[in-house]
């Protein structure tokens, strides 16, 4: 019992031992990386996930107009952080990937930005793609996946307290359990903080945000149409996030006019 307090408490002041403040929204974080870390990380990463996905797709044409549609909305981001006097330390690049098949966007930490061959073959104007990279760009922004990577490191330590404590393996299947739970939380806020930047964003950029409600139905159509179990997924049901997505183009549509 003793031990596995001292774990646990060990594990507390670890995880809060990592906070900074985000330099471009101002928010304390617990984070594993710094931004100088963050970009060597996603650029390090970048060729072995481009190759999970059968590399990068060989025509220069579409991998140009990835480029300049997530510029576009990359553009109007910096432009907003130097008014708040900072500058952006992420090196953002835009990819599109060889997969035909997967439908799937993501980000890299420090600003490597993919999306798959499969999801770009199903949107349907460069509004919508400009949604999807800006979702993208805000989970690099808001340091998601150095945030993950704390966030696992401190439940992983708090399931080992707990097993040190109980000494039985159905405790320690419990909390981890738990761990996972907590994790899949915190991975839904992500992607609903995510699709709020990118909305405003593309907005800015002079793109029409409702196609982002136009995204969420073609991945719940990708999806076979069904809303997942949202408890146990780590984004948010297509349903919720098209509400929310709603309200975001209400709100940052009136602060344009």
């Amino acid at each position: 019992m003793i031990i596995g307090v001292v774990m646990a408490l060990m594990a507390v002041l670890s995880y809060y031992s990592k906070t900074q403040e985000n330099p471009l929204t101002g928010e304390k974080q617990q984070v594993s990386l710094s931004p100088p870390e963050e970009v060597a990380m996603g650029l390090q990463s970048a060729p072995q996930m481009a190759a999970e996905y059968g590399g990068l797709y060989p025509d220069n044409a579409i991998q140009l107009k990835a480029q300049s549609v997530g510029n576009k909305v990359l553009d109007e981001f910096n432009k907003y952080v130097l008014q708040n006097g900072h500058a952006n330390p992420y090196r953002f690049e835009f990819h599109v990937l060889r997969d035909p098949e997967t439908i799937n966007a993501f980000a890299l930490p420090g600003g490597q930005v993919f999306i798959t061959a499969g999801l770009l073959s199903k949107l349907k104007s460069e509004d919508q793609l400009a949604g999807v990279l800006g979702h993208e760009i805000g989970h690099v922004v808001y340091r998601h996946s150095s945030e993950q990577m704390a966030k696992t490191e401190f439940y992983q330590g708090l399931a080992g307290a707990a097993t040190a404590a109980a000494g039985d393996m159905n405790t320690a299947q419990i909390a981890n359990y738990v761990a996972q739970v907590k994790l899949m939380k915190f991975g839904r806020d992500d992607e609903l903080e995510s699709d709020e930047f990118g909305i405003k964003f593309m907005i800015k950029a002079g793109y029409d945000p409702n196609a982002m409600i136009e995204v969420m139905e073609i991945l719940a159509a990708a999806g076979g149409g069904a809303d997942r179990d949202e408890f146990m997924s780590t984004h948010p049901s297509p349903a919720n996030r098209i509400q929310k997505i709603k309200e975001h183009i209400e709100k940052y549509s009136k602060e344009m006019d």
